[in-house]
């Protein structure tokens, strides 16, 4: 797909918009002034894959925290600040990459002109945030309740209010927990501006339901060639919004690298414990930087020409199964075997 050029921001050791790839962001549930706790949950994000992390910047001591958190952090750090103009301002001075603001809850214009100072002064880009449950009062009015145009306008508002003050280092967000209403504002916004755009479905839900509303929201949205940076909002471990992450971003085809597991979803003919299995393999698949498909097929009858299209598969019956290698069997092994030959093939994979 084609996607959007945006203007190129630079966040920390990373660079957003232009030609740059789409960048997985999360955010940590620590409280943030608790440094350690912070700085570990931020370090198994970014082994995970999380390029960009956010922390919740709701006191004093949270703002001062941050300079020690970068210090341990090799990833771009951005602050979250609601209603406290005072709070952007510490956020930046103690090294924030990024902040993240909505200037409609941050106070007056006098406050909004000193934050955006502060961050002209260190080259800081500020990420304008919109959602639909704070969308200005005038705006649900003018649309007759809380739509797609309101969210665009109210945005498009805030970063001419910005770009008026002599700044234009911006990132935009827009986010409703809505899916086809944040699709439509993604759509209105990106035709009217060529900021760079966080995407998002804000209060998205648990694993099961969030993970359904991110893929088809984000899905639409990166299909059509908008969106720089993205979180799946997931209300658990951040671990699991990087991993929903990166299969979005690698089943659009937007993201190379790691290894795709497919697994069928078993019948009466399956005389194994194959979801355990396909679990399993799963989980062994997060240790090895490959960029291949891997099949799980409960069936040694059909299970090889399923697995066809795999690099590596493994199919699994009563007492034995079968390591399939590019739809060709290649050996036969006791079932208990089956994890155990796989992974051998994968840490040889390439060097045979």
């Amino acid at each position: 797909m084609e996607r959007k050029k945006t203007r190129e921001v630079k966040i920390g050791n990373r660079i957003i918009g232009g030609n740059h790839p789409i960048l997985i962001q999360s955010m940590t549930n620590t409280r943030t002034e608790q440094v350690s706790e912070t700085v570990k949950q931020i370090q198994k994000l970014t082994q995970a894959g999380c390029e960009i992390i956010r922390c919740a910047v709701p006191t004093m001591e949270a703002a001062k925290a941050l300079s020690e958190i970068k210090k341990q952090i090799s990833i771009p750090l951005v602050a979250d600040i609601h209603f406290d103009y005072r709070l952007a301002i510490a956020a930046i001075e103690y090294g924030a990459d990024k902040i993240r603001i909505n200037p409609g809850n941050i106070g007056d214009t006098e406050r909004v002109k000193a934050v955006v100072e502060a961050a002209k002064e260190r080259g800081v880009p500020i990420r304008v945030g919109v959602n639909s449950g704070s969308l200005e009062k005038n705006l649900v009015e003018k649309y007759r309740g809380v739509t797609a145009e309101g969210l665009a306008e109210s945005a498009l508002d805030k970063v001419h209010l910005i770009e008026d003050m002599g700044y234009d280092n911006l990132v935009i967000s827009i986010k409703s927990s809505d899916v086809q209403m944040c699709v439509r504002a993604h759509e209105l916004i990106s035709d009217r501006t060529d900021h760079p755009l966080h995407v998002g479905i804000t209060e998205a839900g648990t694993f099961l339901s969030g993970n359904i509303k991110s893929a088809v929201g984000l899905g639409i949205i990166l299909n059509q060639g908008i969106g720089d940076t993205i979180r799946v909002s997931l209300t658990g471990d951040p671990i699991e919004e990087i991993r929903s992450a990166k299969l979005i971003l690698r089943t659009l085809g937007l993201r190379k690298g790691g290894i795709e597991v497919v697994s069928c979803p078993t019948c009466g003919r399956t005389q194994i414990d194959l979801i355990g299995l396909a679990n399993q393999v799963e989980t062994m698949a997060e240790e090895f930087p490959l960029d291949l498909k891997v099949a799980v097929m409960g069936c040694v009858v059909n299970g090889p020409g399923e697995a066809k299209e795999a690099d590596l598969g493994i199919a699994g019956g009563i007492g034995e199964g079968l390591l399939i290698k590019h739809g060709e069997i290649i050996k036969k092994v006791p079932e208990n075997e089956l994890l155990p030959a796989l992974r051998y093939e994968l840490e040889h994979w390439g060097k045979e």
